[in-house]
């Protein structure tokens, strides 16, 4: 089953000054979080923000490109996750037919923005991140490790998307 979502925000890790991208769940109570690059955190950002740069960032380009071959974007995937690596789908309609794209799923949402595609996420994803029985499995047992477990216990909803990138 595919999970409709939406761009709840961008949020800053503390412990590793890395962006964290927010989808939130349209038909249900659940968010998802996925560490991104600063690079694509921006491009992101820009469009949330309705920046515009003199020069077209990479996914403008990208956008641009599947402009001009008369391609379309109905939508992205966010389609599994793997040892901590979250893998994306870019569904594609040209003139020659339906393909898709590997992607990241930081490259796929900004680009979804750019086109204006739904973004979904896939039960796998929700399974895969959810915890079993209340149990979890610490795997960094350093004090970085601990401090960062301390902080993920105690976030809240109304925390993530109050930093901006």
């Amino acid at each position: 089953m595919l999970h409709k979502m939406t761009i709840g925000g961008l949020a800053m890790d503390p412990s590793s000054n890395a962006p964290i991208l927010i989808l939130n769940a349209v038909d249900g109570d659940f968010s998802i979080p996925i560490w991104i690059g600063l690079l694509e955190a921006a491009s992101i950002a820009s469009v949330l923000q309705d920046i515009s740069f003199d020069r077209p960032m990479t996914h403008d380009l990208f956008k641009h490109f599947m402009d001009s071959v008369k391609t379309t974007v109905p939508r992205i995937e966010v389609s599994d996750l793997k040892d901590n690596t979250f893998y994306a789908k870019i569904f594609c309609s040209s003139p020659d037919g339906e393909f898709i794209l590997d992607a990241r799923p930081s490259d796929a949402i900004a680009l979804a923005l750019r086109l204006k595609a739904e973004i979904f996420v896939d039960d796998r994803v929700v399974e895969n991140l959810k915890v079993k029985d209340g149990q979890y499995e610490t795997v960094d047992n350093s004090e970085q490790g601990k401090k960062w477990e301390e902080y993920l216990k105690n976030l809240a909803p109304e925390d993530f998307g109050k930093y901006k990138v």
